[in-house]
């Protein structure tokens, strides 16, 4: 089976919180990080993102991310641009 796709219609099905944890997993942060960002406990954060894996079918943190960027909830931003 190939990678699934996440709808922007599926993240209506998560709350505001375990968005807001996707997005900062997504920038490559880890539990405690987002915990300390966010004034929770790593606990808490792994409960919301383990929720999110759970609503949107992913089987692990790493296709959570991917899901993050197709859904278009997390951008790629450009790179700065190098002068010489």
């Amino acid at each position: 089976p190939g990678s699934r796709l996440a709808t922007p219609d599926q993240l209506t099905t998560l709350t505001t919180r375990e968005r807001e944890v996707m997005s900062l997993a997504a920038e490559g942060r880890s539990n405690d990080e987002i915990a300390e960002k966010l004034y929770v406990s790593p606990l808490t954060v792994r409960t919301h993102v383990h929720r999110a894996m759970t609503k949107l079918g992913a089987r692990d943190r790493a296709q959570l991310v991917v899901m993050a960027y197709q859904s278009g909830l997390v951008q790629v931003s450009p790179p700065d641009e190098v002068t010489e």
